[in-house]
Parts: structure tokens; sequence; C-alpha cells
């Protein structure tokens, strides 16, 4: 296989396109599954290797459901858990990754924690940040049918637990 060499300056054109494709979505899941600062640092390893390689990431039909799974990888490396599931730390403080929704209720903070990994990135893609759901279930790399599973699942243990914190409250 013969590769080309692509001027620096075309590379970082088409690295800069890409990046504003698929950026927002894969940093706003990684951080709604991992929490701000594992989180933080898998968008950065997934976007470092959407650099390294740039030729197949950018002809990808769905470069941010790859690059997702790639932040998932690094977060595996770096945690050495067995575990797929983490838990979410709590709020972010950082604007460009937090929900809009207050989630300074502790409430909340405890309700999302306790979802699967994928029904709080679901949930929080889809209800905090306002995503369609075909982009959401694009960045998870499953289909819109398994993506409302995870939604509604979520919503319904979400809605549960905050009763339940509702009837516990003097």
């Amino acid at each position: 296989m013969v590769l080309v060499e692509i001027p620096d300056d075309e590379r970082a054109v088409r690295f800069e396109e890409l990046l504003a494709r698929v950026e927002a979505p894969v940093r706003r899941a990684l951080v709604s599954a991992y929490g701000p600062q594992l989180g933080g640092e898998a968008a950065v390893d997934a976007l470092a290797y959407a650099w390294e390689h740039l030729d197949r990431v950018s002809t990808m039909d769905n470069p941010a459901g790859y690059l997702w799974r790639v932040g998932q990888t690094s977060v595996r490396r770096v945690t050495r858990r067995r575990r797929r599931e983490q838990p979410w730390p709590g709020p972010v403080a950082d604007p460009g990754t937090a929900p809009p929704a207050d989630l300074g209720d502790p409430w909340l903070q405890a309700a999302l924690s306790r979802l699967t990994l994928h029904q709080r990135v679901a949930v929080v893609l889809v209800h905090g940040f306002a995503y369609p759901l075909a982009e959401a279930a694009g960045v998870l790399g499953c289909s819109v049918s398994s993506l409302r599973n995870h939604l509604d699942r979520g919503l319904t243990r979400l809605r549960r637990d905050l009763d339940d914190a509702d009837a516990e409250e003097p």
C-alpha cells in the first residue's frame, strides 16, 4: 500500500473540518459517561487518535461513534478495571461540557450515577444537550431503537429514584 503524503496545511484544514463535526458530541458523551476528569482526558485521547489517523478516521461513515469507542478504550486503560460501568462523579464546572440542566441537586446526581453508562449518556445527550435521537445514537454507535430503549429505561429509573427521593424529604 502506498501512502500519499499530505501537506501539513491541508492536513490541518481536514482535521479542523473533522473536529467541527465530532468534537462536541464525543466530548459530551465521554464526560457524561465518565465525569469531567476521566471523560475529558478520554476525549483528548480520542481527538489525538483522530489527528494521528486522520486519513482513516475522516473517511469513516460515523467518525464520532468510532472516537467514542477510542475514548472508552482510553478510560479502560487508565482505570485498569474490568467493570464496564463507571460511576458518574457529579456535575461539571465547564459550561461547554455541562448539560444546561441544574445538576446541583444531590438527588439528581445520585440518580444519574445509578444509571448504566448507556442510559446515562442517552439521557444527558438527548435531554441535557437536546441532541436529536439519530445524532445521539451515532455517537454511541447504536441504532435509534437501541438508543430509545436506553433512554426509556434511564428515564423510568430516574423518575422512580427521584420520586423515592421526594418521598424521603421531610
